[in-house]
């Protein structure tokens, strides 16, 4: 095997180890998080085919969508450990709680759930639903895996060029070179434009970068840079995003 070919595999069970409850294997040598950035997109893809198989499974049993969605949406929780949906949950309470960029990280920092992260989680996971509920069932796993992998891929590009707001899970895990988010950028583009027909590849594309980008100037703004929480957050952001104008494109075709 190749030690590029060898790199790439220890960087999806890198990737897949800490972006999902998947008991993965470990080498002996501990895993390289920062350069696994650019593996993000391809378990993200592998997570949307896992959501949009149980979806599809559950309205062939005969489940209304709305139901089927949420209870496909709920799989992908567990599958996830809700890692994204916790950081969205926490920002939400830290930027809308918080007086200052101390009182923020502070609040961001509490495990319990407050009152803004309680309104952000349902709004999000309305949408999803909703979105999901409206896709065509022979759309249903590809919108999914080019969802799941645009959301996750900036995730690098945020990770290389923000300064941390505090030491903690980003600080941890290591800060990617240009090299490595460019390669998530690569994958997560070559994936949407294989699921996708290549106007609405392109459009969730850009509704991708100006999601991240848009939630990268606040998340500067109010706390100063990016936590492991920021990061998950924005996945979050653009996986509603992307997975909306979707929903919105298919259903206009």
């Amino acid at each position: 095997m190749s030690p590029v070919l060898r790199d790439w595999l220890d960087d999806l069970g890198a990737a897949a180890s800490f972006l999902t409850r998947l008991p993965v294997p470990q080498g002996d040598a501990p895993p390289n998080l920062a350069r696994a950035y650019r593996a993000f997109p391809l378990v993200g893809a592998v997570i949307g085919a896992a959501v949009g198989a149980v979806d599809l499974l559950l309205l062939r049993i005969g489940l209304p969508a709305i139901a089927a969605a949420a209870l496909a949406l709920g799989g992908g929780a567990l599958l996830t450990g809700a890692l994204h949906d916790d950081g969205l949950a926490d920002v939400a309470d830290g930027f809308g709680g918080g007086r200052d960029k101390a009182a923020k990280l502070a609040v961001m920092r509490d495990s319990r759930l407050g009152t803004y992260g309680a309104l952000v989680l349902v709004t999000a996971f309305v949408a999803k639903v909703g979105a999901l509920a409206v896709l065509p069932r022979g759309d249903v796993i590809l919108a999914l895996i080019a969802t799941h992998a645009l959301a996750r891929a900036p995730l690098a590009a945020l990770a290389a060029t923000m300064p941390y707001a505090r030491e903690g899970l980003a600080a941890s895990v290591g800060r990617p070179d240009p090299s490595t988010a460019f390669a998530a950028a690569l994958v997560a583009a070559a994936i949407a434009f294989l699921a996708l027909p290549a106007g609405m590849a392109m459009t969730a594309i850009i509704v991708t970068a100006a999601g991240a980008t848009c939630f990268a100037v606040l998340a500067q703004r109010q706390v100063g840079g990016q936590t492991g929480d920021v990061l998950g957050a924005a996945e979050q952001v653009c996986e509603v995003a992307v997975l909306l104008t979707l929903a919105a494109r298919f259903t206009q075709a």
